[in-house]
């Protein structure tokens, strides 16, 4: 039977909502989308580039408690309410996704509370049970 749990980063939407911030089952890693939120103080930033870095720790996070990293995306998708904003985050997601290079998708539509700028979504496969 394969491993299956959810990975909680503490944020309040998660139980508002009723879903968890990723859910590992066996190999895999889903990482839900996820926002500039920080969940410690659950504040945002104004700022796209910001809320994108916000992204990315948060992201990193539940990656490692699934036991893999950045390296192990396979698939990112983001979401932002303005084209205009996707550019000047492309330095911070290169820096997670650029020797890494995974299918990605970007994608304008509204996001669930107007003070988020961008959210992103990535599945990993953990490279030490794929040998």
């Amino acid at each position: 039977m394969t491993e299956r749990r959810a990975i909680l980063s503490g944020s309040t939407f998660e139980e508002q909502i009723g879903y968890a911030r990723a859910v590992v089952d066996g190999d895999w890693v889903h990482v839900s989308g996820t926002t500039g939120f920080d969940y410690t103080a659950m504040t945002i930033s104004e700022d796209v580039v910001e809320q994108a870095e916000q992204c990315l720790r948060n992201i990193g996070s539940a990656l490692a408690e699934a036991g893999c990293g950045f390296a192990d995306v396979v698939r990112v998708r983001y979401l932002l309410p303005e084209r205009a904003d996707f550019e000047p985050c492309w330095p911070a997601l290169r820096r997670c996704f650029g020797d890494v290079r995974p299918a990605a998708t970007m994608q304008v539509c509204g996001l669930a509370d107007p003070r988020m700028r961008i959210e992103i979504e990535v599945t990993a496969r953990r490279a030490a049970l794929n040998s």
